[in-house]
């Protein structure tokens, strides 16, 4: 399908001004966690488990060095299921996850429509525990949506209908999934496989250019000074191609952190090239908000979806 809409900040404003009720979600969906690999992880570094919580106390769990990546299932009631499934990389800056805010809040907002979800606690990118950290990241989200293809009948999931969704770093994260499908980490993976149907990216880090790039997730990724070629490939707004998957942007225009150019460049990239594209342009919220934004921006992604087919 070719649709293509855009918010304008008045409309987003009237329609979606909501309790602040309407955007937090109390309830805890049952959930599994699971190695994300059966065995040896390809291209890894023997390591003792590096993984620490940067601080216990706080509700928001942000996890930091992550050697051993999982796989947080949250799936729906069988009567309420969809049959589409989505999987989340929180955001982190490439130096942790935000699991709670940027994960499993998410996908109970998602479980509530009959949608199953996947979070990802994907590896950040150290050379104690990678041989090649610019990779080993994507590598994990590609192993996620493999693992979610082939486990695709047990889960109640048609292999055709699942999508990935990022924030912030996990949003470069997930662009760089939807961009770069035809160039899988490991040799025995097939573009199919670890293609996208869509993607949904929330305050992303998109550009490596140096007028608009985050540069910490920039050098926690490729090292300072990153090789050109590397910024280059990694510069997904440039790796936008015809087959890239249709895609939903939401982004703060107060955003200092990651600015609002990031979606902006990434949005015409993909008008150039025909790709179905949509998205809203908060007025407020900076940076890192999940859903706790007082516009219900997860309301209008939804109405994407289903436009879209999902």
């Amino acid at each position: 399908m070719n649709h293509r809409f855009i918010y304008p900040l008045w409309i987003l404003a009237s329609a979606l001004m909501l309790t602040g009720a309407s955007f937090t979600h109390a309830t805890t969906a049952e959930r599994q966690t699971i190695p994300l690999y059966d065995g040896a992880i390809p291209g890894s570094v023997a390591s003792e488990d590096l993984e620490k919580v940067r601080d216990p106390s706080h509700p928001d769990t942000f996890l930091q060095r992550v050697t051993y990546p999982t796989l947080t299932l949250f799936l729906p009631a069988k009567d309420k299921a969809t049959g589409t499934g989505v999987v989340i990389l929180p955001g982190g800056g490439y130096r942790g996850v935000s699991v709670v805010k940027e994960g499993y809040q998410v996908a109970e907002r998602f479980n509530e429509q009959g949608i199953a979800a996947f979070v990802v606690k994907y590896r950040d990118p150290l050379d104690a525990n990678m041989a090649d950290k610019k990779v080993g990241p994507l590598q994990d989200a590609q192993q996620a949506l493999v693992l979610v293809r082939n486990k695709a009948a047990e889960w109640g999931i048609d292999p055709a209908k699942v999508g990935i969704m990022g924030f912030s770093a996990g949003g470069h994260l997930a662009s760089s999934v939807a961009v770069h499908f035809n160039d899988p980490v490991l040799s025995d993976w097939t573009a199919a496989q670890v293609r996208p149907d869509f993607q949904i990216l929330v305050y992303p880090v998109i550009s490596f250019d140096d007028s608009i790039a985050h540069t910490g997730s920039r050098t926690n990724l490729l090292g300072e000074p990153a090789e050109p070629q590397w910024q280059a490939y990694f510069s997904n707004e440039t790796q936008v191609t015809a087959q890239t998957p249709p895609a939903f942007l939401i982004h703060a225009s107060d955003d200092t952190a990651v600015v609002v150019e990031n979606s902006l460049r990434y949005y015409e990239a993909l008008r150039a090239k025909d790709v179905s594209a949509g998205m809203v342009i908060l007025p407020s919220g900076g940076h890192g908000f999940g859903m706790r934004n007082p516009m219900d921006w997860f309301a209008v992604m939804s109405e994407w979806l289903a436009v879209e087919g999902f």
